[in-house]
Order: C-alpha cells, then structure tokens, then sequence
C-alpha cells in the first residue's frame, strides 16, 4: 500500500514537473520546388509545435486540420490568382505569402487581397517563426517599411481610403483597439481584459465594420490618424 502511494506521488511530480505541450500548429507549403519544402523543414526544425506539409493548391481543399499556408511567389505564378484559387478553396485560410525581392506595392497588395503577412526569404529564422505565431494568433505581420508606407499614404489622403466623419466605440471597444494599435494578439488582449480570445475577435470584427476596413492593419492605421488612440 505505502509503495503504490510512492508510485502515485512520483508519477504526479513527473507531471507536474513536465512542460505544458504546445498545440500543433500545422503548415503546408504550397511550393513548385522540393528543395524549398526542405529548406523550411530545417529551418523550424527546433519548433517541436510546427508540423509541416508539402502541398499542391489542389490538395488544400482536402487538408482541412491546415492552420497556415506559407506561399512561395515563385517567378511563372500570378500571386494573387493561387491567392483567390486558394481563399475560394478555404475562406478561412491563413496566408503568408514568402519571397524575395517582393516591392511594397505588391506586398500591400497581397494583404488587401487577403494575405495575413509577407515573410522575405532572406529573413532569420527567429523572424519567421515569430511571424508564424503572430499570424497563427489573429494578427498580421508585414515589414515596417510597407506599415510606413501605408501609415503616409494614409495620413496624407484618409477620405479616399476610409470613410469620411467619425465613429462611435463603446469603452470596452477603445481597450481592444488601444491594445491592437499597440500589436497585442487577440490571446494577449483576452487574458489582459478577462474576456475569451473569441470575444475579442467579435469586438475586431465589429470595430472594422464600423471603421469600413478589411484587416487589422488598415484598422491600426485608421486609429491612428483620427486620432481614435495615442500613437506609441
């Protein structure tokens, strides 16, 4: 009796002591050539969480436990027809788009047209795991050039982007989008309000719908240049 009482107390220390496991979150790479399948392999070999596929556009549709596709902007491809092909497939698909040498313009482009973030393929691979999760957790990611850019495109011309007057938020509303201006993911601003993550994603939704964008970067911008929050 005092030996299984033992057993049972050193079996829940082992417990206890070992590490909560990360939810999977799984990627397919949508590329043309192998060896970029196996370059992204290595590359997050040490992300126990990351689980990588290699797919076809026609095999997304069927790969419906995908989190998150990584698109490679492969020169013969026209980006923003496998985009559309994709998004048809799968509306609540999370894109990043990959590539090199990618202008602002297209970049812009891409996450007008639905990408959730664009990833250089000279980038670290701190960089790109990071822009994974940020994306994986509701948020977009882009270089800060093209959030420049579109910030001083912006300023210099709102009306023509973003519907003229001002909107009204109700006070929980403003400490979601005080915490979204300041790149907090939708998790980060649940535990910090005491509200689920998808309570969150209810009050973005509707924060965009009054603002008139379609992302959250659009709605950051919005914010910011009327003066809706403090820019830090």
């Amino acid at each position: 009796m005092l030996a299984a009482v033992h057993r049972k107390m050193a079996n829940a220390m082992k417990s206890a002591a070992a590490p909560a496991k990360k939810p999977l979150i799984r990627l397919a790479v949508v590329e043309s050539d192998p060896l970029r399948f196996v370059g992204f392999r290595a590359l997050f070999d040490s992300e126990s969480d990351f689980e990588l596929v290699s797919a076809s556009l026609a095999d997304i549709g069927a790969l419906q436990n995908i989190d998150l596709v990584l698109l490679g902007n492969r020169s013969g491809q026209n980006l923003f027809d496998v985009m559309a092909s994709l998004k048809a497939t799968r509306p609540d698909l999370r894109i990043i788009v990959t590539g090199s040498g990618m202008d602002e313009e297209t970049i812009l482009k891409a996450i007008a047209s639905g990408a959730k973030g664009y990833v250089d393929e000279a980038a670290s691979a701190a960089e790109f795991v990071q822009a994974i999760r940020v994306v994986n957790q509701g948020s977009v990611w882009a270089p800060r050039r093209v959030l420049s850019m579109f910030i001083e495109r912006v300023s210099s011309s709102p009306g023509r982007i973003f519907p003229a007057g001002r909107v009204t938020f109700t006070d929980r509303e403003k400490e979601v989008l005080e915490m979204l201006v300041a790149g907090r993911s939708n998790k980060e601003i649940g535990a910090a309000l005491g509200i689920e993550e998808r309570t969150v994603k209810a009050h973005v939704a509707k924060l965009m719908r009054k603002v008139g964008v379609q992302n959250r970067i659009a709605l950051s911008v919005h914010a910011i240049t009327h003066s809706l929050v403090s820019a830090k």
